[in-house]
Order: structure tokens, then sequence, then C-alpha cells
């Protein structure tokens, strides 16, 4: 199966001239939603990683399952004030807006190696966001990892010297 193949596009959503990569078809798909998670799995399961960081909504769900097939913790980036504690935040803009995102000031130790994962990066406000918040607490970023990539809107470029992987893009469209 081709994951690409199970990510539905959504035109003008959610406003005019958007096309929004939907994966929900993916995800509640057994075979692709199992596919996703070990071609994750399979990249990570040998690097010294030792938290995970997902990004909401979408990146708790991958995150969160590679996490626990490899035994280490997961840390959720949330929506400004959906964590109980004590928290660091970042701005960031969206192709479509403005938000805030925070973790728990407790969430990462100085010196950890961290993965952050989201289902997609676009124009990089998001994990550019959550790269901030990691580096503030001294998390060393092993890798950023994705589902998709959309290219053209030039997310790579927010995500400095960093490193990115992506299971599938779509470019162009």
């Amino acid at each position: 199966m081709k994951i690409r193949e199970k990510i539905r596009t959504v035109p003008n959503w959610p406003i005019k001239g958007v096309m929004f990569r939907d994966i929900t078809t993916l995800i509640q798909d057994p075979e692709g939603l199992k596919e996703v998670c070990d071609a994750f799995y399979n990249r990570y399961k040998d690097m010294a990683i030792d938290k995970i960081v997902g990004i909401d909504a979408r990146g708790f769900i991958f995150g969160a399952v590679l996490a626990y097939k490899m035994g280490i913790g997961f840390v959720p980036v949330r929506k400004k004030g959906k964590l109980p504690y004590k928290t660091i935040e970042a701005a960031y803009t969206l192709e479509y807006g403005e938000s805030v995102v925070e973790m728990h000031e407790d969430a990462i130790s100085p010196g950890e190696k961290i993965l952050i994962m989201d289902d997609l990066i676009a124009t990089g406000g998001t994990i550019s966001a959550a790269i901030e918040l990691v580096e503030k607490l001294g998390g060393e970023i092993v890798e950023l990892a994705f589902v998709i990539d959309l290219p053209d809107l030039k997310g790579r470029e927010k995500i400095g010297n960093h490193k990115m992987f992506a299971l599938t893009e779509f470019e162009g469209e």
C-alpha cells in the first residue's frame, strides 16, 4: 500500500485556496495506520532518543504510538490553555492564522535526545514553535518527523539545520 494514496485532499478547507491533506482516511484504515507506525518505528528504533514530542493534535497519534513501541516518554505540545501545570510558550503563524503552543516547563531535561513528530510540515510555523520550546528546555533535537511534507509551502526553510524526515510529499498540488 502507498501511504500517499490513503490521504484525502479536501480543496478550499479551512479557507479558500487551501488544499487540506486529511490523514483521517489514512489512520482509519488498519493497514494504513500500521504501515505509517511501522515505518517510523523502523527508522527510529535504533537511534538514541529519550523522548518524543508530539504536536497537537495529529502529532499525538504517531508520537504516542512510537513512544510506546520504543519504551520512552511522550511529551505533548498543546494549544495555549490546554495544559494543567506551569508551561512555557511559543507563538507562530500558520498559512491561515496565528496561534500559540505550550509545553510543561518540566517536560524535558537538559541534554535529553528528542524526536519531534507531527502529521505534516507546511509553512513551518508549528514545528518552529515546537523546536523553540524543546531548545528552551535544553533538549537536543535528533530529527523532525512527519507523515507529509508540503515542500511548496517552504516549511523546511524555518527549521534551520535540523534533520527532517517525511514519509511522503505533495508537491505543486
